[in-house]
């Protein structure tokens, strides 16, 4: 065709097995493509997939825990005191979100 950039077709033959395993590396990346998941492959060696609703719902709980913190410190400036049970439920907090965090980051390696 005239019209296209791209005017060199290659062809390529794989195992039912291959392919498989082919399709199943392009929905982790989630490109439903072939052509453009193997230009992609053959042109850079890689495809970065950044995923993007893991990071936003771990800053949604990072907000929250500073949410918690900045009610905290503005109870502690208003009273000029601090009491033990909100020293926990930041500790608490913090906990919930490293654990969010490393729970993520391992299922990430692991895909």
């Amino acid at each position: 065709m005239k019209n296209r950039s791209r005017s060199v077709q290659l062809h390529l033959y794989v195992s039912e097995a291959e392919w498989a395993f082919i399709q199943k590396r392009m929905a982790k990346v989630e490109i439903s493509n072939f052509s453009r998941y193997a230009r992609e492959m053959l042109l850079n060696g890689y495809i970065i997939h950044k995923n993007f609703p893991v990071l936003r719902e771990l800053a949604r709980e990072l907000a929250s825990l500073a949410r918690s913190i900045n009610q905290i410190a503005k109870r502690c400036n208003e009273t000029r005191s601090i009491h033990t049970d909100q020293v926990e439920e930041l500790r608490r907090g913090y906990a919930d979100v490293k654990r969010a965090c490393t729970e993520r980051l391992v299922k990430m390696a692991e895909d």
